[in-house]
């Protein structure tokens, strides 16, 4: 049916009008006709909208409901990373990973310092950019979580039943690790890339002499498929380009990775103007079967060079840091048939694998038009060495042989692509500010919807994988304006949520995130909520340090260090008045949580600590030093809100003068030290006092 014209509906409406007072039925009939036919006349937004209800329902999460999807986002310059329900947009969680986090003591704690150590010594902050879901047979299966540092480059791996960062390797003889960290599909390999190119091994040399002394590395980090542990199993050495982003093949394709670059021009100054000189970049394709190959036949050199695995220990939870000396090189020039490079539109951000494995995307920033290559044609162009010339001894594939079609005109500064599991793809457009849809077999643009604005990145849940879920999409924009009430100069980025379940895209949900999310990627709720851990089995805690149960807690001198091992329970610390110490002591607090129960944290602060407070976590021990500087009392207590007696749970610390006589000493309830039977009816009631307001 054709659209009710606007001009017959006004002259329908007129002629009703004069008749209203004796066709009165008519009239009422007539205006259902209109919204039929009005309805009719645009079947893909209209209706739609009816039929799926008003944005602000289709986001609606009822209290004590869950959502339906974990959506993780990078902080950016935060180092952390964020966790929100989608559709609500609901923040769950702050997760800290490159970045001490004050709130709960991550990298405070004696437990998690060491998590920081780097070959520049502590390094306490980084700029985290993209976030890798681990995978099995292309799809995410929700066991651990994987994201970058760029300005330090690491790699880190958060486990996703306790959402806590357990792992942090570093990554040798790059500068700046942007393209990072790449999964394969059943989470062999972690892939990453250089951003700036650099000398290798670092040395004193003119940066003019860039073309000649600077080199780029393609990493590749293997995980443990039970542990998840990272290794860097080898490195590749490649032309001193600036590596970008990177996908890895599936399904037909697995095997083989893809990695955008810019600045093919190899200048050092300037780049925006300089490193935008050549009509077309590079991406480069590696055959990392073909580089195992090569490993297992020895044809890899080894370089001398310094770089840190930390690696939280399973059972006591603490944070072991190990320096690594030795890496493992393959020279693309003594490897033939691992490395080539495709010509890509200039300046290339975004490179996306369909979920069919078939299709590549590669679009360049300053460029018009989208390409997407086939995998079968390159793996054509390959076998029948359809090569114009080489870069640095690297085959570079016919631009036409490997191409399967352009995207004409889509918009402007296309960056990045994700799919929905029905042939089509989605592209953020950052200068255009908006997100297009497309098919990716016809090259045909289907709808554009605006964002606001100037988006980065975009997530569908499983979107990068073999079987994405098409029902949402995420864009994450990179300028917010006048989108919420103002917060001074600095504006939180906006995330924008769309409906992408029918043949238009429909934007139902405007969301604030923290920090500067670069990407994310998104998973069904029930492949990580079943596995969550509620508590840490106390039986199971393995730390040196713990204290399991009331009588076991202690305070022990040795030399200028004092050991406290104290317990936490609603709603008391033990022990709760202390003294002995002395000016210029180490003091070691070690709380272990004796709580057995879900969402029952106990936290600990003490006045003139320089460092942060304690969150642990039931059954979890964790450590905080304080060095008194003066004389005196003074009050800690549990800083997390735990029973209607909380506030109670205190005490003092008492401190006298360096060198002073006075003896260790501590007490909970002295009068009661002693006398088991009444000790043991003193904690219960206080246990059942601790729950009077739960």
């Amino acid at each position: 049916m054709q659209k009710f014209n606007e001009l017959n509906l006004i002259i329908f409406l007129t002629k009703l009008k004069r008749n209203m007072k004796t066709h009165y039925l008519n009239y009422v009939a007539g205006l259902s006709l209109i919204f039929l036919m009005a309805s009719c006349g645009n079947q893909g937004s209209e209706t739609s909208q009816v039929l799926g209800g008003s944005a602000a329902e289709q986001a609606y999460v009822a209290p004590g409901e869950y959502d339906e999807f974990y959506a993780f986002m990078s902080g950016g310059y935060s180092g952390q990373i964020t966790a929100y329900g989608l559709p609500s947009g609901r923040l769950l969680k702050e997760i800290p990973v490159f970045s001490k986090y004050p709130e709960n003591g991550y990298g405070y704690s004696e437990e998690t310092k060491a998590m920081f150590n780097t070959s520049y010594g502590e390094v306490p902050w980084d700029d985290s950019h993209h976030i890798e879901l681990s995978q099995t047979d292309g799809e995410f299966d929700g066991r651990w979580l994987f994201v970058n540092g760029n300005n330090t480059p690491r790699i880190a791996r958060v486990d996703l039943t306790t959402f806590e960062t357990v792992e942090i390797l570093e990554i040798p003889d790059v500068a700046g690790l942007h393209c990072a960290p790449f999964i394969t599909e059943n989470s062999e390999y972690l892939v990453s890339g250089t951003r700036f190119s650099v000398p290798i091994p670092q040395k004193d040399v003119p940066i003019d002499t860039y073309k000649k002394n600077f080199k780029g590395l393609i990493n590749y980090v293997s995980v443990d498929p039970e542990h998840g542990h990272m290794e860097l199993a080898f490195q590749i050495e490649m032309p001193g380009f600036n590596y970008d982003l990177a996908r890895n093949g599936k399904g037909k394709s697995h095997g083989w990775s893809f990695l955008t670059t810019y600045n093919s021009e190899q200048e050092h100054s300037l780049l925006e103007v300089n490193a935008s000189q050549k009509d077309k970049d590079l991406m480069a394709v590696i055959n990392w079967k073909k580089a195992e190959q090569y490993m297992k036949e020895g044809k890899f050199t080894e370089r001398q060079t310094s770089y840190f695995h930390n690696l939280m220990n399973e059972e006591t939870t603490i944070v072991e840091s190990e320096e690594k000396t030795l890496t493992k090189i393959l020279d693309p020039k003594n490897c033939p048939d691992m490395v080539y490079f495709i010509p890509v539109p200039k300046s290339p951000h975004g490179c996306d694998v369909d979920p069919t494995g078939e299709y590549i995307v590669g679009n360049g920033k300053l460029s018009a038009d989208m390409s997407v290559y086939s995998f079968d044609k390159i793996m054509k162009a390959i076998e029948e060495k359809n090569f114009d010339g080489d870069f640095d001894g690297i085959p570079i594939i016919n631009y036409e042989a490997a191409l399967d079609g352009i995207v004409k005109k889509p918009g402007l500064g296309p960056l990045h692509t994700e799919f929905d599991g029905r042939g089509n793809a989605y592209t953020t457009f950052f200068i255009s500010s908006e997100v297009v849809k497309w098919d990716v077999e016809s090259k045909e643009i289907l709808d554009r919807q605006p964002t606001f604005y100037s988006p980065g990145h975009l997530v569908i849940p499983g979107g990068e994988t073999k079987k994405p879920d098409g029902k949402y999409l995420v864009a994450m924009n990179k300028i917010t304006k006048d989108r919420y009430l103002p917060t001074g100069p600095e504006l939180a980025h906006s995330a924008q949520l769309f409906d992408i379940s029918g043949d238009k895209m429909k934007l139902i949900l405007d969301f604030p995130t923290k920090g500067e999310p670069h990407y994310a990627q998104a998973i069904a709720a029930d492949k990580i909520q079943p596995n969550s851990v509620k508590f840490y089995d106390i039986e199971q805690n393995k730390h040196p340090h713990a204290t399991l149960g009331e009588s076991k807690t202690r305070v022990e001198r040795d030399g200028d260090e004092v050991h406290v091992y104290m317990t936490a329970i609603r709603s008391h610390l033990a022990p709760d008045n202390i003294e002995g110490f002395k000016v210029g002591d180490k003091v070691y607090f070690h709380l272990t949580n004796l709580e057995q129960d879900w969402d029952v944290p106990h936290g600990f602060a003490i006045q003139g600590a320089t460092n942060a407070e304690l969150l642990v976590m039931p059954g979890q021990t964790r450590t905080l030093l304080w060095e008194p500087k003066k004389p005196g009392v003074f009050a800690f207590y549990c800083t997390d809100f735990c029973s209607a007696l909380h506030q109670e749970m205190s005490g003092y610390a008492r401190v006298s003068p360096k060198g002073s006589d006075v003896p260790i000493k501590w007490g909970l309830n002295e009068k009661l030290r002693e006398n088991e039977q009444a000790a043991h009816d003193f904690y219960e009631k206080a246990k059942q006092n601790a729950n009077i307001g739960e």
